[in-house]
């Protein structure tokens, strides 16, 4: 059963921001792979669609662990359980430093995306612990820390891998994470249970959550398809740019991870207009630029500055939207936050992980041009089902 929750309490800005750096520093785990695909490639002798595998499980592993762990946070104490899960993944990305083959590899990007639930635990935290005047600015914030993450991540790990090693920037993760284990345990405060009852329960109850609310569904549906759009070309950037036009390789991909910038400046901005105008003004903002994106996408197979000015603004376009999905979802249970954090994060992630496949096997068949058909189906879904729960409401 659950039990209601007296108001929560106020979240003081150190502690937001502390839980914005953890998220983002976390976060960084799923995203290290993608500019090493190719040495990846050469290092296990396989070809582009087998080594698209990697980034696609570790995608799956993520949405594993958010259907299977997250909820937990509703049950037990969310400090213990980020610490817990932060040595776990040491444990994985040491297994990925030392792969001698791509079966170990998958398995060890599988496990990391299992238990990188540090930023799946800490949102819906923060989410209880803000206030509802001010749930989309707290939001913005720690979205915005966990976008830095993604952009950094990729910037970096291109970079050390260029010069050091693929390995080397495996290492270095599980060395970092073992320093976050150690800071969270003193620098996050203690969370409360809102739900007593068993285990098979907390996860029997989550269907129940889908049944009953129509918000929730809508937006795990345009979650999924916006993140299966941002997935894609992430997972296919590095062979668009290796081939002969551009001649560029993983370092180059790394530095096309500060166009993440832009998600990181969107985040706080849509978080106030959701907290002020209303939710569906800022998913509405963000699908429109998502749309505006993706034609630039199509005219820039052979234009850097098209590529890079598309990037940019897809990825405003995608955080907007992810932003207005979040501050809906939790707005409507302050009991389960976990629980809905789960449904919407799993089909979010689940669209990256088969946006990945889809834009691996994309690229096989018609290279960039399939790319973007993947690009632009992705975004007329989200936006139909976005514009059919505007019309059942009505």
């Amino acid at each position: 059963m659950t039990t209601s929750q007296a108001h929560p309490n106020k979240l003081s800005a150190t502690t937001v921001w502390i839980m914005a750096i953890a998220t983002g520093l976390s976060v960084a785990n799923l995203y290290y792979n993608q500019p090493l695909l190719a040495e990846l490639q050469k290092e296990f002798g396989v070809s582009v669609k087998e080594i698209g595998i990697i980034p696609t499980l570790t995608q799956v592993g993520y949405a594993l662990g958010m259907l299977f762990l997250v909820p937990m946070g509703d049950m037990f104490e969310r400090r213990r359980l980020i610490v817990i899960t932060s040595l776990l993944v040491t444990i994985a990305l040491l297994m990925a430093a030392t792969a001698t083959g791509l079966w170990m590899m998958i398995v060890a990007s599988l496990l990391t995306g299992l238990f990188t639930m540090v930023p799946q635990l800490i949102i819906p935290f923060a989410a209880h612990l803000a206030g509802n005047e001010s749930r989309g600015k707290v939001l913005g914030i720690i979205m915005s820390g966990l976008l830095i993450g993604i952009l950094c991540s990729r910037t970096i790990a291109g970079f050390i891998g260029d010069i050091f090693g693929w390995r080397v920037v495996f290492y270095a993760a599980a060395a970092l994470m073992m320093v976050l284990a150690t800071c969270l345990w003193f620098a996050l405060p203690a969370s409360e249970v809102t739900y007593k009852g068993s285990y098979f329960g907390l996860l029997k109850s989550i269907g129940t959550l889908v049944k009953e609310e129509p918000t929730l569904r809508e937006s795990a549906i345009v979650g999924a398809m916006i993140f299966g759009v941002f997935s894609s070309i992430w997972a296919t950037l590095i062979f668009l740019l290796s081939t002969p036009h551009f001649g560029m390789g993983a370092k180059e991909v790394g530095l096309f991870g500060l166009l993440g910038a832009a998600g990181a400046l969107a985040a706080p901005v849509v978080g106030r207009i959701a907290d002020k105008k209303g939710a569906r003004t800022g998913i509405a903002i963000g699908l429109g630029v998502l749309a505006f994106s993706v034609l630039i996408l199509w005219g820039s197979a052979t234009s850097l500055v098209g590529l890079i000015v598309g990037i940019f603004i897809l990825d405003f376009g995608i955080q907007a939207t992810h932003i207005g999905n979040q501050t809906r979802v939790f707005a409507l249970r302050e009991d389960a936050r976990s629980r809905l954090n789960t449904v919407y994060m799993f089909s979010y992630f689940m669209g990256g992980a088969f946006g990945s496949l889809l834009g691996s096997y994309a690229w096989n068949a018609g290279q960039w041009k399939g790319v973007c058909i993947v690009l632009t189906a992705g975004t007329l879904l989200a936006t139909l089902a976005f514009l059919a729960g505007r019309k059942k409401k009505t």
